[in-house]
């Protein structure tokens, strides 16, 4: 997965030097949010001069999906110190979610779930700041035609396409397509909020049908 991310993050780093910000300011703030698409959702505001509230919910919103991704971690990391989970909730990202669940559909005993997740997280996030600073630094010098953010999502596409496992992980992924398509001119991005709500709605029915039928048998 390196090469998508790395993709991703080279153009999340020139997108961040045309936005009309110094190398410095760019180079921390890629460092302290790590989150490439609340940074790239951030730039046109911030260069176009909005409020600063308008930044803050607007970020807010394109990352409210990792309060989905914290609620599923909790079942494997619960067990350790408020100080050591806040510290893993700050690497936590797409890819290394997929992979994660993709390696443990369960909470097994005895494992050490965290020794996974921080060789996939803190990898991602080498790469991903390698890679966004030496976006930063290029900045004019590599063209938008090159059409490398097209790598990266298609990376991720392909990691979501192999956690569809079951007739309901399809119903969702495609319940939550249509939704984040329906309400694509939505502003601030609040079409990713509807698809996750819808996926997390339809998981919610499937699981209470499945308990009911469970309740019906003899």
């Amino acid at each position: 997965m390196a090469i998508g991310i790395a993709a991703r993050g080279v153009v999340a780093g020139v997108a961040m030097a045309k936005s009309g910000m110094g190398a410095p300011l760019a180079i921390f703030m890629a460092i302290v949010v790590y989150a490439g698409s609340a940074q790239i959702a951030a730039l046109p505001l911030i260069a176009a001069g909005a409020p600063a509230w308008v930044v803050w919910v607007t970020t807010l919103c394109v990352c409210l999906r990792f309060m989905a991704f914290s609620f599923h971690y909790r079942p494997y990391f619960m067990h350790l110190s408020r100080r050591r989970r806040v510290a893993y909730s700050f690497l936590m990202g797409d890819t290394n979610y997929a992979l994660f669940f993709r390696r443990f559909p369960e909470p097994v005993a005895g494992d050490q779930h965290e020794d996974y997740f921080l060789g996939s997280a803190l990898l991602t996030f080498a790469v991903w700041q390698v890679s966004i600073i030496a976006g930063i630094v290029a900045g004019q010098g590599i063209p938008a035609s090159w059409g490398l953010g097209f790598a990266g999502t298609m990376a991720l596409l392909a990691l979501t396409c192999t956690l569809l496992r079951s007739p309901v992980t399809w119903v969702a992924a495609v319940v939550a397509a249509c939704a984040a398509i329906a309400a694509y001119a939505l502003p601030l991005k609040l079409n990713i909020v509807v698809a996750i709500a819808a996926a997390v709605a339809v998981g919610v029915v499937s699981d209470r049908a499945q308990a009911f039928r469970g309740g019906a048998k003899p």
